[in-house]
């Protein structure tokens, strides 16, 4: 699916959710997780799913990601049908075109910075002196250069999230999954991190799909999409994220 033209305002699409269903069984009943869900998102967009506990958000997410397996129904990315595929095609699908940047930043406590960062690409067999450079290169890139030989128990939430950050981007994803970002960070960092995601996904040209219970917090999307009992209410438009200062781009 490549783009024809190097226009990069032109709509592609990357993710394309049709009739999504997730049906949990609980005794004699039946739980909608998500109940018939229909989306696209673009590349180069940053998408915001939006919705309470409980709404059926961590789950739309999981089946993106292709951790868990819909009931009924299609999931296309980059042109791929990931419901369709196995497991070892997943796990393959999942190492060359996704990123995930979770909540509790899950970094290795016994490796420091660059070597957190570049642990996916020890998993496609890369060499070490090549993921090392990578992961410097994008460490620089979420403003941590000068820590990159810290360990975890050496940084702020705040770094340790932007090591998070870097190490989704290594592999350069087309996709990257957030899930609650920002959660264990205090404001002024939330908003440090939301606007370091912002330039990135504008300047490689990536997809970010970030779940968040936090309304105030999607407002940094592009698109928010409202979920509540497994459906998608209302698909938002972020006129304020449209203007203002992408005018200059424009």
């Amino acid at each position: 699916m490549a783009c024809e033209g190097q226009n990069t305002n032109e709509k592609v699409p990357v993710i394309e959710v049709k009739g999504l269903y997730k049906i949990y069984r609980v005794g004699e009943n039946k739980v909608y997780a998500l109940n018939g869900v229909d989306f696209t998102m673009n590349r180069g967009e940053f998408c915001a799913i939006v919705g309470p506990s409980g709404s059926g958000k961590s789950t739309l997410l999981n089946m993106l990601a292709g951790l868990e397996k819909p009931s009924k129904g299609q999931i296309v990315i980059a042109g791929k049908h990931i419901e369709k595929l196995k497991e070892d095609q997943l796990v393959a699908f999942r190492r060359q075109r996704v990123g995930f940047i979770f909540q509790s930043y899950n970094l290795l406590s016994t490796m420091n910075a660059v070597e957190n960062v570049a642990l996916p690409l020890s998993f496609r067999g890369e060499d070490r002196k090549i993921r090392l450079k990578k992961a410097k290169k994008y460490l620089k890139m979420v403003g941590l250069e000068k820590v990159e030989d810290h360990m975890p128990n050496q940084m702020s939430g705040g770094q340790q999230q932007r090591v998070g950050i870097a190490r989704a981007l290594v592999v350069h994803p087309e996709i990257i999954f957030a899930d609650e970002p920002t959660g264990n960070l205090d404001s002024k960092t939330t908003m440090e991190v939301l606007k370091l995601m912002q330039k990135i996904v504008r300047e490689q040209n990536q997809t970010l799909v970030m779940v968040t219970h936090d309304n105030h917090l999607a407002t940094y999307a592009d698109r928010i999409f409202h979920i509540i009992d497994g459906k998608i209410f209302k698909i938002e438009e972020n006129h304020r994220r449209a203007g203002g200062e992408e005018d200059e781009n424009v």
